[in-house]
């Protein structure tokens, strides 16, 4: 999946991507707030539709993306990232999650938390990804 499949939109300290949860628990994809962006959790969901299920990598892979265009969409980049959350149903997750962020932020090296979970709110999600990112 490509950034640019995903459509965002803001309205300047709020980020929306049009997506089915976002409508229905009424919360922004993220918030700018001064120099911050900061992201709500991002699944493999696109277009209301869940990606790569049974697959933790290309789970994270995505989420990823989504969370990095909306950190665009607020004004910041990859560099900026400061902070990284995930959360994963199974143990055996971590190690392929974890994979995935060091693939995508090696170089950026920010501060991270993983955190196992009994679910999310589709049992075909197996990770569930928050980023922060600030201007310095």
């Amino acid at each position: 999946m490509s950034v640019s499949s995903i459509g965002m939109e803001s309205t300047g300290y709020r980020v929306f991507s049009g997506g089915i949860w976002e409508e229905r628990y009424g919360y922004a994809r993220a918030v700018v707030a001064g120099e911050r962006v900061i992201v709500s959790g991002c699944t493999a969901t696109v277009d209301g539709e869940v990606r790569h299920v049974g697959d933790p990598y290309e789970q994270a892979l995505t989420a990823i993306d989504i969370a990095l265009e909306a950190v665009l969409m607020g004004g910041l980049t990859r560099e900026d990232v400061v902070m990284v959350r995930y959360y994963v149903v199974e143990q055996r997750h971590f190690d392929p999650v974890g994979r995935a962020i060091h693939e995508v932020f090696c170089k950026v090296r920010p501060a991270c938390t993983g955190v196992r979970v009994a679910g999310l709110v589709d049992p075909r999600m197996l990770v569930e990804i928050e980023i922060e990112a600030l201007r310095t």
